[in-house]
């Protein structure tokens, strides 16, 4: 399924208003999206607020509990500092009364940990306070989101995890190759973030696009914020502006290369959702188009595009990414 990423409507993505925020995420819905991923920290809890205005509208007119929206969440990177040590019981359920409030939901769908720092991911104490969490139905599940495969394939021993989330696109396909089969045989749903590639992989840049400076494209590049992988998929922008021109010439125009891209991490076996953020609602409408059963002269694009995918991949990319994440 293609859900709606929302941290574009918090922060580090340039402004973008609360009234274009709100008309986003009523466009997706509009639209028949149904997942929606935020976290606490997207405009310090904007993101989560926006969201649970949303859901509490359609409530409000009517909707049932079943035909509401399922707002996943992550919570860790409010630590400060952001180090194992900080990752206490009390905190930990700090940070979810948290989001339960900016959510207005007594219990949360999914709470996900922020890419927590990687000894978390072997801390028994932090996944023992998520299933209490659980059973006092203050969260419904808790899943992952992380950095790396290494991370991934870590999380998959826990025996109550219901979701990874991970960086998977044209430019990102370490995953394919042990994480998506081995949560596939664990019945744990994978969440594909960052699928358009920070926008590279709409191919409506240049090496003459200028981004704001509160947009993380120009002040994450090289990781100096938070992890490199996190913008642009950790691809160096001229190579990525290079990549997106040879995807671009396999599709011989037959389909935009962002739906492309989308179509592609669907049709990759273990995928539950993809997860592209938007700041116009003609964007948020386009993804949600995406999602739809491909028809056989669309399957057959994939197919070609896949092809593509992977020699761009080996031939480009690969040395300076499957080794990092």
């Amino acid at each position: 399924m293609i859900g709606q990423g929302c941290w574009q409507i918090g922060a580090d993505w340039g402004e973008v208003s609360d009234d274009s925020a709100r008309s986003v995420l009523e466009a997706a819905l509009d639209a028949g999206v149904t997942f929606f991923d935020t976290a606490d920290v997207y405009g310090d809890g904007r993101s989560e607020q926006l969201v649970g205005a949303m859901r509490a509208r359609r409530a409000s007119a009517g909707a049932a509990v079943s035909e509401l929206p399922f707002i996943a969440t992550k919570a860790s990177r409010r630590a400060d500092p952001f180090a194992p040590e900080t990752f206490t019981e009390e905190n930990l359920r700090g940070w979810v009364e948290r989001s339960r409030t900016n959510l207005a939901m007594d219990t949360l769908d999914l709470v996900q940990l922020h890419c927590p720092p990687p000894a978390i991911y072997r801390d028994d104490r932090v996944f023992d306070v998520l299933d209490a969490l659980a059973a006092e139905q203050k969260i419904a599940a808790w899943g992952v989101s992380v950095e790396t495969v290494e991370e991934a394939l870590i999380s998959l021993e826990r025996e109550h995890l219901a979701s990874i989330q991970i960086i998977l696109n044209p430019f990102r396909l370490k995953p394919l190759d042990q994480v998506l089969p081995l949560a596939a045989e664990r019945g744990v749903a994978i969440i594909a973030r960052v699928p358009l590639a920070s926008g590279l992989l709409t191919g409506k840049f240049s090496p003459q696009t200028r981004f704001a400076e509160n947009d993380h494209r120009s002040f994450n590049r090289h990781g100096e914020a938070f992890d490199q992988g996190e913008t642009f998929s950790g691809v160096d922008y001229e190579t990525g502006l290079a990549a997106v021109a040879r995807l671009e010439a396999a599709l011989e125009g037959e389909m935009s290369l962002p739906e492309a891209s989308l179509r592609w991490i669907l049709a990759q076996p273990g995928v539950t959702a993809a997860i592209p953020g938007a700041s116009r609602e003609e964007q948020a409408r386009a993804n949600a188009a995406a999602g739809s059963e491909p028809t056989a002269e669309q399957a057959a694009i994939i197919g070609r595009f896949d092809t593509a995918v992977h020699e761009t991949y080996d031939e480009l990319l690969r040395e300076s990414i499957h080794p990092r994440w």
